[in-house]
């Protein structure tokens, strides 16, 4: 059968992640049986208008609880609750950041994981995937000189690291926690670009990780890239955004 969602048909979503919201309101309306196994949502167009959002931010919030198992498309039919899974698939909180505390939490989030990816990256990358990593530096330049803050050309260069790897697990990783890291990295860019001594540093930093991976010094890699991640926490005490207590020094 088809289910209106509570709360309220009027409430709309004003938050900067609205799929994030729709997403997390569904999943409460799951969780605490609102919405039942075999239940089917309703439609895109519906969802939209009851919670003021436009059809893309619910075909985003649909697709997310689709990762997570939660729903699922039946052809010609409609999006349905699925039984529970015995897993629930890694997610983070979606007001994850709505504060500069949680975007310094994603920092700390990233510089544990990539700190193992560069050092695995500097054992086990191919030539191709070193070359890669030269070209994703290059094209980070591009986009600063462009006048642009090159996030989504950070990115692919953290992720380039994670396929060097060999490991499709940290691939699939970053994958997951991309959209957070992307607002995460929008907000410290943003800041860093402000300065050019700051600009100069970061680029800097991720020449140091790539020429370390090139070596194949796996400690040299390791130490850099979480270097990399500190000292961006660095720059954001410099720039009164965080209190100096939130970085501890190595």
């Amino acid at each position: 059968m088809s289910i209106a969602l509570s709360p309220p048909p009027a409430q709309r979503l004003e938050t900067a992640r609205l799929s994030d919201r729709l997403a997390a309101l569904i999943e409460a309306q799951i969780d605490r049986g609102a919405l039942a196994a075999g239940d089917r949502l309703p439609t895109e167009q519906q969802l939209a208008a009851a919670h003021g959002v436009s059809r893309t931010v619910v075909r985003e919030a649909v697709h997310q609880l689709k990762s997570q198992g939660l729903v699922r498309s039946r052809q010609g039919s409609g999006v349905y609750i699925t039984e529970p899974p015995a897993h629930r698939a890694l997610a983070f909180d979606p007001k994850l950041l709505e504060s500069m505390d949680a975007v310094v939490q994603m920092v700390e989030v990233r510089r544990v994981i990539e700190g193992e990816m560069a050092s695995l990256a500097a054992i086990r990358a191919s030539t191709a995937q070193r070359n890669g990593l030269k070209r994703a530096l290059l094209a980070i330049d591009e986009a600063t000189e462009r006048g642009e803050l090159g996030v989504e050309e950070d990115l692919g260069f953290h992720r380039a690291i994670a396929e060097a790897t060999g490991n499709p697990q940290f691939v699939r990783l970053l994958g997951i926690i991309e959209a957070y890291v992307r607002d995460a990295m929008t907000v410290t860019k943003g800041h860093e670009s402000k300065r050019a001594d700051f600009m100069a540093q970061v680029r800097r930093e991720h020449r140091a990780i790539v020429n370390a991976i090139v070596a194949r010094d796996s400690k040299a890699a390791r130490a850099a890239a979480i270097d990399h991640h500190l000292n961006g926490e660095r720059r954001l005490i410099v720039s009164g955004v965080i209190k100096p207590s939130r970085v501890k020094k190595r």
